[in-house]
């Protein structure tokens, strides 16, 4: 009689124990399809429930779905767990056990791979009609841009030295202190050396501070007889004002030859002058010193606006100042190989940014740099 009792007993925990196993699949595909119930309303790509997404909306609920599957199917979900458990269920239930953990797996793959493909359908859709082309409209005009005002100078200045018979040089922006300073007979103890005026880069490098770097490259490429303008940028540490830049555009012409003398520098100005703004421009030299000239001066011409009684250009004073000139000095010749004994030359330079707001009247340097199309629309 006791003996029958512990077998019925261990028959009631047995049969208790592969009640549960076979209660577990139950259990996931209930949890399953609790969470799987808001993705459930996409299993067509002709679904309603797609009427008013985004593309963005079906590309976020496509992410969660694959949250969804490998929460579900991953090696760490409670589907795993089930297969896992196939080995360890007693003999005569294992294969029962196994058939429902496979189905189990079979329908959430299913159910999971229909919804997306509708989503992925959709999602394919919504990109096709973004991307569309109705190659029927008319085409959009594309918007015409123009040459900046400074280049609209620069080219004005290259055409009327061409015509006197010029070459336009060109040169680095980067130099080394020959070039920058030493070629150009600028002493050690010169301000313009000092890293207060200069931007130094690496090894004694520096952006040039004038235009006047390529005069020398130019008489070291060519021997004389020649006539040169060099424009372009340079660079110098000032702070950015209405009249002040860091980096501004400069314009330097070299003459080199012969029995050159002051008289041909202010010929050359004056003729440059009156091919600019008139034939009425008249023309004044300043005594002044720069290193790489001897004599120097500064030249001036009468004001274009007023023709030289007095106006807010001009300062009331008849006279605009623009450049500096002056006669090569000798170790500027030696320097680029040049005999002095049988060569001399002259040079003179100004700002292309200053010619620039002279001609447009404008009142601070600075608009030609800030890229306002506002702005700039008005020199189309």
């Amino acid at each position: 009689m006791r003996r029958w009792i512990l077998a019925l007993d261990i028959s009631h925990w047995t049969l208790t124990l592969d009640v549960r196993l076979m209660e577990q699949p139950e259990a996931v595909r209930e949890a399953f399809e609790q969470e799987f119930g808001r993705f459930a309303r996409f299993r067509g790509a002709e679904s309603a429930a797609f009427d008013g997404l985004r593309l963005a909306d079906v590309e976020t609920t496509l992410r969660e779905l694959s949250d969804l599957r490998t929460r579900h199917t991953g090696k760490k979900s409670a589907l795993a767990n089930l297969k896992k458990q196939i080995g360890r269920a007693a003999a005569e239930e294992r294969a029962q056990f196994a058939q429902a953990v496979q189905q189990l797996e079979a329908r959430i793959a299913e159910e999971i791979a229909k919804v997306e493909r509708a989503l992925q359908d959709t999602a394919a859709r919504l990109r096709t009609e973004r991307e569309r082309l109705d190659v029927t409209l008319p085409g959009r005009r594309i918007r015409r841009g123009h040459v900046h005002p400074i280049n609209l100078i620069r080219q004005r200045l290259e055409d009327i030295f061409v015509a006197m018979g010029y070459t336009v040089e060109d040169g680095p922006e980067i130099e080394n202190d020959f070039y920058n300073f030493t070629a150009l007979n600028i002493p050690e103890s010169h301000p313009a050396r000092s890293p207060q005026d200069t931007f130094y880069t690496t090894d004694g490098f520096a952006l040039r501070s004038q235009t006047s770097t390529v005069q020398i490259h130019a008489m070291q490429r060519r021997q004389p007889p020649l006539r040169v303008i060099a424009p372009g940028k340079v660079f110098r540490r000032d702070t950015p004002d209405a009249t002040h830049n860091p980096m501004f555009f400069q314009i330097e012409g070299l003459v080199v030859d012969r029995g050159i003398s002051m008289a041909h520098l202010k010929g050359t100005v004056t003729e440059f002058l009156r091919r600019l703004f008139g034939t009425d421009v008249r023309t004044r030299f300043r005594p002044s010193y720069f290193p790489f000239t001897e004599p120097s001066a500064e030249f001036d011409f009468s004001c274009f606006k007023c023709g030289g009684t007095g106006c807010a250009l001009c300062k009331q004073s008849g006279w605009i100042e623009l450049g500096g000139s002056g006669m090569v000095h000798p170790n500027v010749l030696r320097a680029a190989g040049v005999d002095p004994a049988e060569f001399s030359g002259f040079a003179f330079g100004f700002g292309i940014d200053r010619m620039c707001i002279l001609l447009y009247d404008l009142d601070d340097i600075r608009l030609l740099f800030e890229n306002d199309v506002r702005f700039l629309e008005q020199f189309d």
